[in-house]
């Protein structure tokens, strides 16, 4: 049986649904006999396509039938997708098994970081893997393309290009050159070369014996040489024919023939820039390598059930036409640039976008049968959309997936990877202890509850490296935490078990991978159990660590424990974890690869924002643009132009809506050119979804903004306490509101994990050294420098650098102060010393940094200040009394050891003045110059300010307002528990 002397060639327009199209048609011509239908074969484009048709066949059928083979070859494992269809047992030279890809991944990254070495460029091994995939990639479309990587050598453009580009040339070319040999020993070939081979062989053998059955090659848009030269030979089997998706037979041939390819000028030499962004190249080029012309074409005579107009799909190839040939729209008739059906929704941001998509997706489920399914790029506006259907319920299948890198089992492998190189640091410690899959299960309560206790003694700075830092920090956290600290202490133990056998081997610098995956492996099981690998990401992630763990050897040979985290999420990212299928039956979301064929009532075409859709092409860091054209490879435009034709194809459902926002996360967005070039075609006829927009705008709409007003809380008098410490006397005066929120409602703000060293931490610090220094070194000159340099040895580097040098010199002033003090007889008298006293019906609480008696009998209080002192306006507006509160205690016996007249009040500060660290500075004056406070009037001043505030807000009634004298409540820890934002400043006008 020969062939056909003239190919069999069809197209199906956009404007109708290919795979009710397809399944018709089929069903008519061989569907008379029981088995015409199962003795054919359909070759389609992917496993999506596989199930498009397949679900076509059941809607066509009405009833029982028995299918056709359906056949991807777009799949890489063709052999195992297609069976014996394409690669029997039977045959007489088998082709060669191919590499495994991520084997060929490790085994690249090798080579790249073995070159890199030797061109004195090092790499890490997650670079060398990133690069490896990308050189995988380049490499695939040179054997895609069958274009021999020896004609590299042949290029006479090295001249012409950067010292950028000629270094990547020169390793790509030397890769090149060892990667054969690395296939020799391995007795592999590449994925690509093998299902080209297997085409190829396939297209042999059906052109010297033809199947018994029909085959059809439909909806296959691969321009590649061996998948063109299989369509040729499928168009001219018996029973074959090859059928196209939107292949525009009414395209002025003008247009058709600019597209390109284009033949190089016989005078010049030069060539032509085809026009791969447009629609329709891809298919011109494989038309040109089938060797058939558009022409030998014709319409499949059936139609689908989702079809839209003629017209429409005219419109819209007008639309997307070759930018030189626009100019053709202000002569078209208006039937010829209406774009019925299809309408447009612009949001403003993509919440509202996502929110909008839903919307329309809800609606249509209003009419019973009625299919909707949103198409876009865009994976984030896909989750959002879902998030939105799942609060009504309603579950969507994501056909695109989710990568790996960012479900749970996939965040639980790095946030353990991260953590262990950096020797668990707080953050990274707390995002891993806390990660949900850890401990999943019963007892999971009582881990986080440890976790949490660990959480607060682990706020405020970072303590020492790895896990006996945590054990040192959890014994020296501050009192405050004594309960927290107690808790995390019995429940530190078993965590620290846990996390134990990994610390020794990501702190001793480069491993093996093989080492490392396992050591992650197994105690990211002993953290989580099964439930690490359950569900579909749990499978991935099993299956990805397992086989990275078989072919790591194959990789560079040691690997830095810095490199193990991003490594994995550069393989975790490419990883699409799809749902299992179980969905609304009448709703779907697709990427564009997965759209392709599909059809619904409505179509949803969402992400219409330049960069989303089309998206940005993909730089290729091994050969330059010039390089890939004189090779033939694809430009890296060609996608633009795919995404094109996959839009044309989403735009042929009865319905379509476009949606974009006008902005994305961080910046205003520009639509797309496509919406574009749809817009300027229709002009006022492009149809705006106003009624969904308003909806959109309307959910979030709360009708009207009512201001927040100032709070002003009144507890009753049983609430407000009749205890109070001197440093919380200005906080009540000047806001207290804060005062309520931390006194009555016991409200404590927090430090944050890992955070950097503040002043209140340097504060303490200080503090803690000179008290140290006065009791147990009596103020020995000598030791004061080796406790300071023993408190910043805990301290981050940075800080070391920055603050040591300026701690020094303040010191060495503190030291010579007290010598100076000590000569004239002033005597230290206690350091650090609690008291009170009872004023005005409430206790007064105090804590001095150190007293001195002077030598005339009176005391002289003192407080240490890391930064300035609080200035004398202040303290003569009756802010900033704490050190004549002070002195009010000592005077009425409230302090132990300093009992007595209070005479000096002192601020001894470790800042910058007059070029030097440490000065002296009183809020007071003998004689009240420079209007101070006299001295000896001190502490009554102190006295009468504290009565009227405790008379006012804690014996009395008044109400504990937010922000009372703000120019003297600098600090936020409440303002957003008092919503400040929403009123401050709007009393004031």
């Amino acid at each position: 049986m020969g062939l056909h002397p003239q190919p069999t060639l069809y197209t199906i327009p956009a404007h109708r649904a290919f795979a009710d199209a397809l399944a018709a048609g089929l069903i008519r011509r061989f569907g008379g006999e029981t088995m015409g239908l199962a003795r054919g074969l359909v070759l389609l484009p992917n496993n999506r396509a596989r199930r498009a048709l397949t679900d076509a066949f059941v809607r066509a059928s009405g009833g029982g039938l028995l299918l056709p083979r359906l056949v991807a070859i777009g799949d890489p494992s063709l052999d195992e997708a297609a069976g014996a269809a394409i690669d029997p047992a039977d045959v007489p030279e088998p082709v060669s098994p191919a590499v495994a890809p991520l084997q060929r991944r490790m085994i690249l990254a090798r080579l790249v970081s073995e070159e890199r070495v030797r061109a004195g460029q090092p790499v890490d091994a997650a670079e060398a893997v990133r690069l490896a995939g990308e050189l995988a990639r380049t490499l695939d479309q040179l054997l895609v393309e069958q274009v021999d990587p020896r004609k590299l050598r042949e290029l006479e453009l090295t001249q012409e290009l950067s010292d950028h580009w000629q270094k990547a040339l020169s390793l790509f070319g030397t890769v090149l050159d060892r990667w054969p040999g690395e296939l020799e020993k391995l007795k592999r070939i590449d994925l690509a070369d093998r299902r080209s081979r297997l085409l190829g062989r396939l297209a042999d053998r059906w052109r010297h014996t033809p199947p018994a059955g029909f085959v059809c090659a439909a909806g296959i848009t691969d321009s590649a040489p061996a998948v063109a030269g299989l369509m040729r030979c499928v168009s001219e089997l018996p029973h074959g024919m090859v059928v196209l998706a939107d292949l525009a037979l009414d395209m002025d041939e003008r247009e058709w023939l600019a597209l390109g390819p284009h033949a190089p000028d016989p005078v010049t030499g030069l060539r032509r820039r085809s026009i791969e962004t447009h629609p329709q190249f891809h298919l011109k080029l494989l038309l040109e390598r089938m060797s058939v012309n558009r022409s030998e074409f014709t319409l499949w005579r059936e139609g689908g059930g989702h079809d839209a107009t003629i017209a429409r799909g005219r419109a819209i190839a007008n639309a997307l036409a070759p930018a030189e040939f626009t100019g053709k729209w202000t002569t078209l008739d208006a039937d010829q640039r209406r774009l019925t059906g299809i309408v447009a929704a612009e949001l403003a941001t993509p919440a509202e976008e996502a929110q909008a998509v839903a919307l329309a997706l809800r609606e249509v489920l209003e009419t019973d049968g009625k299919t909707a399914a949103l198409v876009t790029p865009d994976r984030a506006l896909a989750r959002r959309v879902a998030a939105h259907l799942d609060r009504w319920g309603i579950e969507i299948d994501d056909t695109a997936g989710r990568p790996l890198s960012i479900l749970p089992s996939g965040t639980l492998l790095t946030a353990l990877a991260e953590a262990a190189v950096q020797r668990f640091a707080p953050l990274a410690l707390l995002a891993l202890l806390k990660h949900p899959l850890v401990r999943f299960g019963e007892g999971r309560t009582a881990w986080l509850d440890g976790a949490r206790s660990l959480d607060r003694v682990l706020r405020g700075p970072r303590p020492a490296a790895g896990l006996a830092g945590i054990d040192t920090h959890l014994a020296d956290a501050p009192d405050r935490e004594a309960k927290r600290r107690a808790e995390a202490a019995v429940w530190w133990p078993q965590a620290r078990a846990l996390l134990a056998p990994i610390e020794g081997l990501f702190g001793g610098g480069a491993q093996p991978l093989p080492m490392m995956i396992a050591a992650l492996r197994e105690t990211a099981q002993a953290l989580c159990g099964d439930a690490l690998w359950g569900g579909p990401a749990g499978r991935a992630a099993a299956e990805l660590l397992a086989e990275l763990e078989a072919q790591a050897g194959s990789g560079p040979a040691m690997v830095e424990p810095e490199s193990l985290a991003p490594l994995l999420k550069t393989l975790m990212d490419e990883v699409a974890v799809r749902p299992p299928q179980g969905g609304h039956p009448r709703l779907a979301i697709y990427g564009l690869i997965e759209a392709r064929l599909q059809t619904a009532d409505l179509m949803i075409l969402g992400g219409l924002n330049e960069g989303t859709w089309p998206g940005q092409p993909a730089p290729d860091p091994w050969l330059a643009p010039r390089i890939r054209s004189e090779l033939g490879l694809p430009g890296l435009e060609r996608r633009v132009g795919i995404s094109a034709h996959d839009l044309a194809g989403a735009l042929g459902a009865p319905a379509a809506l476009l949606t974009r926002a006008r902005r994305d996360a961080k910046s205003p967005a520009i639509a797309s050119r496509f919406w574009l070039r749809l817009q300027a075609l229709a002009g006022e006829r492009f149809e705006r979804a106003v009624a969904l927009e308003g909806w959109t705008r309307a959910l979030d709409d709360p009708g009207e903004h009512v201001p927040e007003t100032q709070p002003a809380p009144s507890p009753p008098a049983e609430l407000r306490p009749k205890r109070i410490a001197v440093t919380d006397v200005d906080r009540l005066k000047a806001d207290p509101y804060a005062f309520y929120a931390k006194r009555i409602l016991r409200l404590m703000p927090l430090d944050p994990v890992d955070a950097d060293p503040s002043a209140a931490w340097r504060g303490s610090a200080v503090h803690e050294v000179l008290e140290m220094w006065a009791r147990e070194d009596q103020c020995d000159p000598a030791k004061l420098h080796a406790r300071a340099l023993t408190m910043l040895a805990d301290a981050h580097p940075l800080m070391q650098a920055l603050w040591q040098p300026r701690l020094m010199e303040a010191i060495d002033w503190i030291v010579e102060e007290t010598a100076r003090h000590v000569a004239d007889g002033r005597m230290l008298v206690a350091v650090e010393q609690d008291g009170k006293c009872e004023i005005a019906g409430v206790e007064l609480t105090g804590k001095f940094d150190r007293v001195d008696r002077l030598a005339a009998g009176g005391l002289a209080i003192i407080d240490y200040k890391t930064g300035k002192p609080p200035s004398a306006a202040a303290v003569a507006e009756g802010y900033s009394l704490q050190l004549g509160l002070l002195g009010l205690i000592a005077e009425r016996g409230g302090f132990p050891d300093a009992k007595g007249r209070a005479d000096a009040f002192e601020y001894w500060s470790l800042s910058r003045k007059n070029g030097k660290f440490g000065y002296i500075e009183s809020p007071v004056d003998p004689d009240g110059k420079r209007n101070r406070i006299v001295t000896a009037d001190f502490t009554t001043v102190a006295a009468r300010n504290f009565t009227e505030a405790v008379r006012e807000w804690l014996t009395g009634d008044a109400p504990f307002t937010a922000k009372l004298h703000p120019e003297y409540a600098p600090y936020a820890d409440y303002d957003q528990l008092m919503r400040r934002d929403e009123w401050y400043g709007r009393e004031r006008g």
